[in-house]
Protein backbone atom coordinates (compact mmCIF):
# COMPACT_ATOMS: atom_id res chain seq x y z
CA UNK A 1 0.00 0.00 0.00
CA UNK A 2 2.58 2.33 0.73
CA UNK A 3 5.85 2.49 -1.87
CA UNK A 4 7.36 6.08 -0.80
CA UNK A 5 9.73 5.62 -4.07
CA UNK A 6 13.63 6.16 -3.90
CA UNK A 7 15.07 9.07 -3.00
CA UNK A 8 16.41 11.70 -5.51
CA UNK A 9 20.23 12.46 -5.68
CA UNK A 10 21.55 15.76 -6.43
CA UNK A 11 19.13 18.59 -6.85
CA UNK A 12 15.56 18.47 -6.34
CA UNK A 13 12.79 18.25 -9.19
CA UNK A 14 10.13 20.32 -9.55
CA UNK A 15 7.83 17.72 -10.93
CA UNK A 16 8.21 15.08 -7.76
CA UNK A 17 5.55 14.80 -6.06
CA UNK A 18 4.22 12.96 -2.69
CA UNK A 19 0.51 11.99 -2.23
CA UNK A 20 -1.06 11.70 0.59
CA UNK A 21 -5.00 10.17 0.85
CA UNK A 22 -7.23 10.95 4.11
CA UNK A 23 -10.07 9.56 4.84
CA UNK A 24 -11.81 11.34 7.64
CA UNK A 25 -13.86 8.26 9.25
CA UNK A 26 -16.54 10.81 11.18
CA UNK A 27 -19.31 11.56 8.31
CA UNK A 28 -17.99 10.05 5.60
CA UNK A 29 -20.39 9.19 2.45
CA UNK A 30 -17.56 7.35 0.21
CA UNK A 31 -15.95 4.04 1.28
CA UNK A 32 -13.54 3.17 -1.00
CA UNK A 33 -10.42 0.95 -0.30
CA UNK A 34 -6.90 2.08 0.54
CA UNK A 35 -5.60 0.71 -2.96
CA UNK A 36 -8.58 1.82 -5.34
CA UNK A 37 -8.31 6.12 -3.49
CA UNK A 38 -4.30 5.66 -4.04
CA UNK A 39 -4.79 4.54 -7.47
CA UNK A 40 -7.41 7.21 -8.62
CA UNK A 41 -4.84 10.03 -6.44
CA UNK A 42 -1.68 8.85 -8.44
CA UNK A 43 -3.85 8.98 -11.34
CA UNK A 44 -4.83 12.78 -10.78
CA UNK A 45 -1.28 13.29 -10.58
CA UNK A 46 0.20 11.37 -13.32
CA UNK A 47 -1.97 12.76 -15.80
CA UNK A 48 -0.25 16.44 -15.03
CA UNK A 49 3.19 14.36 -15.86
CA UNK A 50 4.18 14.77 -12.13
CA UNK A 51 6.69 11.79 -11.11
CA UNK A 52 4.87 9.86 -8.12
CA UNK A 53 8.11 9.26 -5.12
CA UNK A 54 5.27 7.71 -2.87
CA UNK A 55 2.00 7.81 -1.60
CA UNK A 56 -0.22 7.49 1.57
CA UNK A 57 -3.59 6.57 2.42
CA UNK A 58 -4.06 6.91 6.29
CA UNK A 59 -7.62 7.28 8.12
CA UNK A 60 -8.05 10.33 10.65
CA UNK A 61 -11.32 10.81 12.64
CA UNK A 62 -11.78 15.05 12.83
CA UNK A 63 -10.72 17.45 10.44
CA UNK A 64 -8.20 19.65 11.95
CA UNK A 65 -8.91 23.37 11.60
CA UNK A 66 -5.86 24.51 11.00
CA UNK A 67 -3.86 22.13 8.76
CA UNK A 68 -6.73 19.96 7.67
CA UNK A 69 -4.44 16.63 9.24
CA UNK A 70 -3.85 15.99 13.29
CA UNK A 71 -0.91 17.06 14.26
CA UNK A 72 0.42 14.00 14.51
CA UNK A 73 0.13 13.11 10.82
CA UNK A 74 1.70 16.85 10.39
CA UNK A 75 5.03 15.96 12.21
CA UNK A 76 5.26 12.51 10.79
CA UNK A 77 4.67 13.24 6.90
CA UNK A 78 7.51 16.20 8.02
CA UNK A 79 10.01 13.73 7.74
CA UNK A 80 8.97 11.58 5.03
CA UNK A 81 8.66 14.33 2.97
CA UNK A 82 12.26 15.33 3.62
CA UNK A 83 13.54 12.08 2.75
CA UNK A 84 12.01 12.25 -0.21
CA UNK A 85 13.06 15.44 -1.21
CA UNK A 86 9.98 16.41 -2.98
CA UNK A 87 8.97 20.09 -3.29
CA UNK A 88 5.18 19.55 -3.81
CA UNK A 89 2.48 17.67 -1.56
CA UNK A 90 -0.83 16.91 -3.02
CA UNK A 91 -3.77 16.14 -0.66
CA UNK A 92 -6.29 14.40 -2.31
CA UNK A 93 -8.93 16.46 -0.23
CA UNK A 94 -10.12 19.62 -0.74
CA UNK A 95 -8.40 22.01 1.98
CA UNK A 96 -8.81 25.74 2.95
CA UNK A 97 -6.55 28.46 2.15
CA UNK A 98 -5.13 28.80 5.59
CA UNK A 99 -4.71 25.40 5.76
CA UNK A 100 -3.25 25.11 2.89
CA UNK A 101 -0.32 27.34 3.82
CA UNK A 102 0.51 25.88 7.22
CA UNK A 103 1.16 22.68 5.70
CA UNK A 104 3.79 25.02 3.22
CA UNK A 105 5.02 26.20 6.45
CA UNK A 106 5.33 22.95 8.45
CA UNK A 107 6.75 21.18 5.33
CA UNK A 108 8.62 23.97 3.36
CA UNK A 109 7.23 22.43 0.29
CA UNK A 110 4.20 23.34 -2.39
CA UNK A 111 0.67 22.33 -1.30
CA UNK A 112 -2.21 21.83 -3.67
CA UNK A 113 -5.15 20.13 -2.92
CA UNK A 114 -7.13 17.73 -5.32
CA UNK A 115 -9.40 20.87 -6.87
CA UNK A 116 -6.44 22.75 -7.52
CA UNK A 117 -5.18 19.69 -9.16
CA UNK A 118 -7.95 18.69 -10.97
CA UNK A 119 -8.03 22.77 -12.80
CA UNK A 120 -4.11 22.19 -13.34
CA UNK A 121 -5.25 18.92 -15.28
CA UNK A 122 -8.14 20.74 -17.25
CA UNK A 123 -5.61 23.56 -18.03
CA UNK A 124 -3.46 21.07 -19.82
CA UNK A 125 -6.56 19.59 -21.54
CA UNK A 126 -8.58 22.55 -22.67
CA UNK A 127 -8.32 22.60 -26.41
CA UNK A 128 -10.77 25.07 -27.46
CA UNK A 129 -10.83 28.63 -27.21
CA UNK A 130 -14.10 27.80 -25.06
CA UNK A 131 -12.47 25.14 -23.29
CA UNK A 132 -9.75 27.57 -21.90
CA UNK A 133 -12.29 30.06 -20.83
CA UNK A 134 -14.34 27.94 -19.13
CA UNK A 135 -11.04 26.54 -17.10
CA UNK A 136 -9.78 30.08 -16.53
CA UNK A 137 -13.63 31.04 -15.28
CA UNK A 138 -13.59 28.05 -12.92
CA UNK A 139 -9.65 28.95 -11.53
CA UNK A 140 -10.23 32.31 -11.02
CA UNK A 141 -13.66 30.96 -8.89
CA UNK A 142 -10.94 28.95 -7.24
CA UNK A 143 -8.23 31.74 -6.76
CA UNK A 144 -10.52 34.33 -5.56
CA UNK A 145 -10.67 32.63 -1.96
CA UNK A 146 -7.10 32.40 -1.82
CA UNK A 147 -5.41 35.13 -3.77
CA UNK A 148 -2.14 33.33 -4.01
CA UNK A 149 -1.77 30.89 -6.67
CA UNK A 150 -1.19 27.23 -5.06
CA UNK A 151 0.46 25.83 -8.64
CA UNK A 152 2.51 28.82 -9.49
CA UNK A 153 5.47 26.70 -9.49
CA UNK A 154 3.31 23.91 -12.04
CA UNK A 155 2.77 26.80 -14.51
CA UNK A 156 6.23 28.11 -14.46
CA UNK A 157 7.45 24.07 -15.60
CA UNK A 158 4.95 24.10 -18.36
CA UNK A 159 3.14 27.22 -19.19
CA UNK A 160 -0.24 26.66 -16.95
CA UNK A 161 -3.13 26.87 -18.32
CA UNK A 162 -2.45 28.89 -21.15
CA UNK A 163 -4.78 31.76 -20.10
CA UNK A 164 -5.20 34.91 -22.44
CA UNK A 165 -2.18 36.97 -21.03
CA UNK A 166 -0.95 34.10 -18.56
CA UNK A 167 -2.05 33.05 -15.04
CA UNK A 168 1.55 34.10 -13.81
CA UNK A 169 3.10 36.62 -12.12
CA UNK A 170 0.93 39.32 -12.87
CA UNK A 171 -2.51 37.39 -11.63
CA UNK A 172 -0.62 37.14 -8.26
CA UNK A 173 -1.02 40.70 -7.87
CA UNK A 174 -4.56 40.62 -9.16
CA UNK A 175 -6.55 41.91 -5.86
CA UNK A 176 -10.68 40.13 -5.94
CA UNK A 177 -11.91 43.37 -7.94
CA UNK A 178 -10.04 42.85 -10.84
CA UNK A 179 -10.90 39.09 -10.51
CA UNK A 180 -14.38 39.65 -10.47
CA UNK A 181 -13.97 42.28 -13.56
CA UNK A 182 -12.40 38.96 -15.28
CA UNK A 183 -14.54 36.49 -14.09
CA UNK A 184 -17.61 38.66 -15.33
CA UNK A 185 -15.63 39.62 -19.19
CA UNK A 186 -15.35 35.30 -18.87
CA UNK A 187 -19.03 35.20 -18.28
CA UNK A 188 -20.50 37.50 -21.45
CA UNK A 189 -17.54 35.56 -23.73
CA UNK A 190 -19.50 32.41 -22.67
CA UNK A 191 -22.64 33.13 -23.26
CA UNK A 192 -21.84 33.81 -26.57
CA UNK A 193 -20.96 30.78 -26.87
CA UNK A 194 -23.90 29.39 -25.54
CA UNK A 195 -25.93 31.54 -28.09
CA UNK A 196 -23.78 30.07 -30.65
CA UNK A 197 -23.97 26.69 -29.26
CA UNK A 198 -27.59 27.17 -29.22
CA UNK A 199 -27.97 28.62 -33.14
CA UNK A 200 -26.10 25.11 -34.06
CA UNK A 201 -28.55 23.12 -32.17
CA UNK A 202 -31.74 24.96 -33.56
CA UNK A 203 -29.96 24.40 -37.09
CA UNK A 204 -29.34 20.75 -36.30
CA UNK A 205 -33.30 20.52 -35.45
CA UNK A 206 -34.17 21.93 -39.31
CA UNK A 207 -32.46 18.47 -40.59
CA UNK A 208 -33.11 17.22 -37.19
CA UNK A 209 -30.64 14.16 -35.82
CA UNK A 210 -30.81 12.54 -32.38
CA UNK A 211 -28.12 13.53 -29.92
CA UNK A 212 -26.78 10.69 -28.06
CA UNK A 213 -24.67 12.46 -25.26
CA UNK A 214 -21.47 9.96 -23.81
CA UNK A 215 -21.01 10.40 -20.13
CA UNK A 216 -19.24 8.70 -17.50
CA UNK A 217 -16.54 8.31 -14.74
CA UNK A 218 -13.40 9.88 -16.08
CA UNK A 219 -11.48 7.33 -18.10
CA UNK A 220 -13.97 4.64 -18.44
CA UNK A 221 -13.29 4.56 -22.41
CA UNK A 222 -15.59 7.20 -23.68
CA UNK A 223 -13.54 8.31 -25.82
CA UNK A 224 -12.54 4.92 -27.30
CA UNK A 225 -16.11 4.19 -27.82
CA UNK A 226 -16.73 7.21 -29.61
CA UNK A 227 -13.90 6.06 -32.11
CA UNK A 228 -15.26 2.95 -32.52
CA UNK A 229 -18.56 4.07 -33.19
CA UNK A 230 -17.27 6.96 -35.19
CA UNK A 231 -14.50 5.45 -37.02
CA UNK A 232 -12.64 8.80 -36.03
CA UNK A 233 -9.51 9.41 -33.79
CA UNK A 234 -10.56 10.85 -30.83
CA UNK A 235 -7.44 11.29 -28.46
CA UNK A 236 -7.88 8.16 -26.13
CA UNK A 237 -5.31 7.77 -23.61
CA UNK A 238 -5.59 5.76 -20.46
CA UNK A 239 -5.05 9.01 -18.24
CA UNK A 240 -7.84 10.87 -16.39
CA UNK A 241 -9.83 14.02 -18.09
CA UNK A 242 -7.90 13.10 -21.69
CA UNK A 243 -10.79 14.42 -22.82
CA UNK A 244 -11.99 18.20 -21.80
CA UNK A 245 -13.71 19.62 -24.94
CA UNK A 246 -17.05 18.12 -26.19
CA UNK A 247 -16.49 16.42 -29.87
CA UNK A 248 -19.54 15.31 -32.07
CA UNK A 249 -20.16 13.11 -35.35
CA UNK A 250 -22.50 11.53 -37.28
CA UNK A 251 -23.18 8.00 -36.76
CA UNK A 252 -25.63 5.87 -39.48
CA UNK A 253 -27.58 3.49 -37.16
CA UNK A 254 -28.39 -0.21 -38.48
CA UNK A 255 -32.16 0.70 -39.43
CA UNK A 256 -30.50 3.44 -41.60
CA UNK A 257 -31.20 6.28 -38.85
CA UNK A 258 -28.18 8.94 -38.23
CA UNK A 259 -27.98 10.38 -35.20
CA UNK A 260 -25.43 12.88 -33.56
CA UNK A 261 -22.78 11.15 -31.33
CA UNK A 262 -21.28 13.98 -28.61
CA UNK A 263 -18.28 12.78 -26.42
CA UNK A 264 -18.00 14.65 -22.86
CA UNK A 265 -15.66 15.80 -20.58
CA UNK A 266 -15.66 12.57 -17.98
CA UNK A 267 -16.93 12.81 -14.40
CA UNK A 268 -15.13 12.22 -11.23
CA UNK A 269 -15.90 11.69 -7.22
CA UNK A 270 -16.38 15.34 -5.43
CA UNK A 271 -16.00 17.46 -8.55
CA UNK A 272 -16.29 21.24 -7.30
CA UNK A 273 -19.98 22.87 -7.62
CA UNK A 274 -17.97 26.12 -9.64
CA UNK A 275 -16.29 23.73 -11.72
CA UNK A 276 -19.48 21.99 -13.07
CA UNK A 277 -20.66 25.59 -12.85
CA UNK A 278 -18.03 26.30 -15.71
CA UNK A 279 -18.41 23.96 -17.83
CA UNK A 280 -22.56 24.33 -17.96
CA UNK A 281 -22.36 25.49 -21.40
CA UNK A 282 -20.15 22.19 -22.65
CA UNK A 283 -22.59 19.96 -20.86
CA UNK A 284 -26.04 21.50 -22.11
CA UNK A 285 -25.07 18.99 -24.82
CA UNK A 286 -25.74 16.05 -22.28
CA UNK A 287 -29.11 18.36 -20.77
CA UNK A 288 -30.56 18.60 -24.56
CA UNK A 289 -29.97 15.12 -25.63
CA UNK A 290 -32.40 13.04 -26.93
CA UNK A 291 -30.45 10.09 -25.28
CA UNK A 292 -27.48 9.12 -22.64
CA UNK A 293 -25.20 6.73 -22.88
CA UNK A 294 -23.49 6.09 -19.41
CA UNK A 295 -20.01 4.24 -19.99
CA UNK A 296 -19.35 2.26 -16.89
CA UNK A 297 -15.26 0.40 -16.48
CA UNK A 298 -17.12 -2.53 -15.34
CA UNK A 299 -14.03 -3.84 -14.81
CA UNK A 300 -13.02 -1.08 -11.74
CA UNK A 301 -12.76 -1.89 -8.16
CA UNK A 302 -14.68 1.02 -7.13
CA UNK A 303 -17.49 0.52 -10.59
CA UNK A 304 -20.18 1.09 -7.91
CA UNK A 305 -19.22 3.96 -6.50
CA UNK A 306 -18.20 5.95 -9.91
CA UNK A 307 -21.52 4.85 -11.03
CA UNK A 308 -23.40 6.81 -8.00
CA UNK A 309 -21.21 9.49 -8.73
CA UNK A 310 -22.27 9.81 -12.24
CA UNK A 311 -26.10 9.82 -11.06
CA UNK A 312 -25.79 12.85 -8.73
CA UNK A 313 -24.07 14.94 -11.58
CA UNK A 314 -26.90 13.79 -13.73
CA UNK A 315 -29.03 14.74 -11.04
CA UNK A 316 -27.55 18.28 -10.78
CA UNK A 317 -27.62 18.79 -14.18
CA UNK A 318 -31.79 17.79 -14.06
CA UNK A 319 -30.95 14.60 -16.60
CA UNK A 320 -31.45 11.93 -13.73
CA UNK A 321 -35.17 11.40 -14.63
CA UNK A 322 -34.37 11.50 -18.43
CA UNK A 323 -31.71 8.88 -18.14
CA UNK A 324 -33.59 6.63 -16.04
CA UNK A 325 -36.13 6.70 -18.75
CA UNK A 326 -34.10 7.06 -22.07
CA UNK A 327 -30.73 5.91 -21.02
CA UNK A 328 -28.50 2.86 -21.57
CA UNK A 329 -25.99 1.92 -19.00
CA UNK A 330 -22.81 0.98 -21.12
CA UNK A 331 -21.08 -1.97 -19.26
CA UNK A 332 -17.61 -1.56 -20.97
CA UNK A 333 -14.15 -3.22 -21.09
CA UNK A 334 -15.85 -6.36 -20.11
CA UNK A 335 -12.97 -7.77 -22.53
CA UNK A 336 -10.43 -8.39 -19.25
CA UNK A 337 -13.03 -9.36 -16.82
CA UNK A 338 -13.01 -13.22 -15.93
CA UNK A 339 -15.63 -15.21 -18.13
CA UNK A 340 -18.16 -15.52 -14.98
CA UNK A 341 -18.13 -11.36 -14.23
CA UNK A 342 -18.62 -11.07 -18.20
CA UNK A 343 -21.47 -13.83 -18.33
CA UNK A 344 -23.30 -12.39 -15.14
CA UNK A 345 -22.84 -9.17 -16.79
CA UNK A 346 -24.64 -10.25 -19.50
CA UNK A 347 -27.34 -11.81 -17.81
CA UNK A 348 -27.97 -8.86 -16.07
CA UNK A 349 -28.07 -6.52 -19.35
CA UNK A 350 -30.71 -8.82 -20.90
CA UNK A 351 -33.21 -8.50 -17.24
CA UNK A 352 -32.38 -4.52 -17.65
CA UNK A 353 -35.48 -2.36 -18.44
CA UNK A 354 -34.87 1.36 -17.14
CA UNK A 355 -31.69 2.26 -18.01
CA UNK A 356 -31.15 -0.67 -20.22
CA UNK A 357 -27.90 -2.65 -19.96
CA UNK A 358 -25.48 -3.26 -22.86
CA UNK A 359 -22.40 -5.44 -22.32
CA UNK A 360 -19.14 -4.17 -24.50
CA UNK A 361 -15.69 -4.03 -24.89
CA UNK A 362 -14.98 -0.01 -26.96
CA UNK A 363 -11.39 -1.64 -27.44
CA UNK A 364 -12.11 -4.84 -29.32
CA UNK A 365 -15.66 -3.76 -30.29
CA UNK A 366 -17.54 -6.55 -28.72
CA UNK A 367 -20.87 -5.81 -28.06
CA UNK A 368 -21.09 -2.10 -30.23
CA UNK A 369 -23.23 -3.87 -32.53
CA UNK A 370 -25.75 -4.93 -30.05
CA UNK A 371 -25.42 -0.92 -28.84
CA UNK A 372 -26.46 0.79 -31.81
CA UNK A 373 -29.09 -1.76 -32.41
CA UNK A 374 -30.54 -1.12 -29.03
CA UNK A 375 -30.04 2.99 -29.48
CA UNK A 376 -32.22 2.17 -32.85
CA UNK A 377 -35.22 0.38 -30.71
CA UNK A 378 -35.18 3.39 -27.50
CA UNK A 379 -35.57 5.98 -30.59
CA UNK A 380 -38.38 4.19 -32.42
CA UNK A 381 -39.77 4.01 -29.20
CA UNK A 382 -40.33 7.33 -28.93
CA UNK A 383 -41.97 7.90 -32.51
CA UNK A 384 -45.70 7.89 -32.76
CA UNK A 385 -48.05 7.93 -35.91
CA UNK A 386 -49.31 10.82 -37.55
CA UNK A 387 -51.33 11.57 -40.15
CA UNK A 388 -51.01 14.76 -42.16
CA UNK A 389 -53.31 16.33 -44.68
CA UNK A 390 -50.87 17.97 -47.50
CA UNK A 391 -51.55 20.21 -50.73
CA UNK A 392 -49.89 17.90 -53.72
CA UNK A 393 -48.66 21.77 -54.72
CA UNK A 394 -46.29 21.76 -51.19
CA UNK A 395 -43.52 19.31 -52.28
CA UNK A 396 -41.18 20.56 -49.68
CA UNK A 397 -43.83 19.23 -47.13
CA UNK A 398 -44.03 16.14 -48.37
CA UNK A 399 -40.28 15.53 -48.80
CA UNK A 400 -39.38 16.50 -45.21
CA UNK A 401 -41.65 14.31 -43.74
CA UNK A 402 -40.40 11.37 -46.88
CA UNK A 403 -37.06 12.02 -45.08
CA UNK A 404 -37.26 12.48 -41.18
CA UNK A 405 -40.24 9.55 -40.49
CA UNK A 406 -41.28 6.46 -41.94
CA UNK A 407 -44.55 7.14 -44.46
CA UNK A 408 -47.06 3.84 -43.31
CA UNK A 409 -49.40 4.81 -45.86
CA UNK A 410 -49.97 8.04 -48.58
CA UNK A 411 -53.55 7.95 -50.63
CA UNK A 412 -53.76 11.25 -52.78
CA UNK A 413 -56.31 12.96 -54.25
CA UNK A 414 -57.02 15.49 -56.80
CA UNK A 415 -55.63 18.01 -54.38
CA UNK A 416 -54.41 16.94 -51.35
CA UNK A 417 -51.73 14.30 -50.15
CA UNK A 418 -52.85 12.23 -47.03
CA UNK A 419 -50.05 10.63 -45.45
CA UNK A 420 -49.56 8.36 -42.12
CA UNK A 421 -46.01 8.55 -41.10
CA UNK A 422 -44.32 7.27 -37.80
CA UNK A 423 -42.48 9.67 -36.65
CA UNK A 424 -40.77 11.20 -33.18
CA UNK A 425 -42.42 14.09 -31.00
CA UNK A 426 -39.51 16.18 -31.58
CA UNK A 427 -39.64 15.90 -35.50
CA UNK A 428 -43.37 16.66 -35.17
CA UNK A 429 -42.70 20.00 -33.33
CA UNK A 430 -40.18 20.61 -35.97
CA UNK A 431 -42.33 20.25 -38.93
CA UNK A 432 -44.75 22.38 -37.50
CA UNK A 433 -42.22 24.69 -36.61
CA UNK A 434 -40.61 25.26 -39.93
CA UNK A 435 -43.79 24.96 -41.67
CA UNK A 436 -45.83 27.32 -39.65
CA UNK A 437 -48.64 29.14 -41.35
Amino acid sequence: MIDHGTMASGQKSSEAVFILCPYIVKGSHRIMDPKTRLEEATGLATAIRLKVKGAEFFKQHIIRSATYLSKGHVEAFEGIIKALDVDLVFIDAPISPIQQRNLEKAWNCKVIDRTGLILEIFGARARTAEGRLQVELAALSYQRTRLVRSWTHLERQRGGFGFTGGPGETQLEMDRRLIDERMARIKKELEEVKRTRSLHRKARKRVPYAIIALVGYTNAGKSTLFNRLTHADVAAENLLFATLDPTMRRVRLPSGREIILSDTVGFIADLPTFLVAAFRATLEEVMEADLILHVRDSAHAATHLQHQDVLKILKDLGVEQSYEEHGIEVLNKSDILDPEEAEGLKTKSLRSQNPVHCVISALSGLGTQTLLEKIDQILARKEKIYTFEILLTEGKKIAWLYSHGEVLERKDDDVIASITVKISLENHERFNQIFAQ
